[in-house]
C-alpha cells in the first residue's frame, strides 16, 4: 500500500498519516526530512517526536530520501516520510539544479518500486494567493508538480483539512 497524505499547516495530516501506517501492524520506520533552523522549528520537531510511538525507528534524512526508501524496500517494512515539502525546501535551498533534478527523479523511482507500506506526507501549498517572490512561486510550482507525480504512483491519496480526511483516490 502506498498512500499520499496532503494537507495544509496544522491540518491534521501528520496524525492521520501516523494512524494509517500504524494500522498496517508492521514495524514502522519514520523518515524525518526537517532540519532545525530556529527555535520555532526545534519546537515543532519536539512536538512531532512526542506525538509518535517511541518504538518507531527514526531516520533523519533531509536530502537523500530515495536512498532511505531503497534501503527499506521490502514487503515487510512500513515507512512514513514526513514531510516531502520540507525535503523539497532543503533541496531548493542548496541552489543546485542538478542535485534537485537527481533527487526528485530518484524519489519518484524509489516510490514506484517500493514494495512495503509507504505513507508520504506533503503539504498542499496551491490553495492560497500567488506568492510575491520568485523563490516562493518556484516552491509552489515544484511542490504541485511533485504532489501530482506522487499521486499517480500511489494507491491512495487523502487530503486532510480541519482534521478531517477527504479521500481523493482510493
Amino acid at each position: 500500500m502506498k498512500h499520499l497524505v496532503l494537507g495544509g499547516v496544522r491540518s491534521g495530516k501528520s496524525a492521520f498519516a501516523q494512524e494509517q501506517v500504524a494500522a498496517g501492524g508492521k514495524a514502522v520506520c519514520y523518515v524525518a526530512t526537517s532540519q532545525v533552523w530556529d527555535d520555532e522549528m526545534a519546537n515543532r520537531i519536539r512536538l512531532h517526536k512526542e506525538n509518535r510511538p517511541k518504538e518507531w525507528q527514526l531516520i533523519e534524512e533531509p536530502l537523500a530520501l530515495a536512498s532511505v526508501l531503497n534501503a527499506f524496500n521490502s514487503p515487510d517494512h512500513a515507512v512514513i516520510v514526513e514531510c516531502l515539502t520540507l525535503w523539497l525546501t532543503n533541496l531548493l535551498c542548496l541552489e543546485d539544479e542538478t542535485r534537485l533534478a537527481e533527487e526528485k527523479h530518484a524519489l519518484l523511482t524509489a516510490v514506484a518500486c517500493f514494495q512495503g507500506d509507504l505513507v508520504l506526507v506533503s503539504s498542499e501549498v496551491g490553495l492560497g494567493i500567488m506568492p510575491m517572490n520568485a523563490l516562493a512561486r518556484r516552491f509552489g510550482d515544484e511542490a504541485g508538480s511533485m504532489n501530482q507525480a506522487l499521486a499517480k504512483l500511489t494507491d491512495r491519496v487523502t487530503f486532510v483539512a480541519a482534521g478531517l480526511p477527504l479521500p481523493l483516490k482510493s
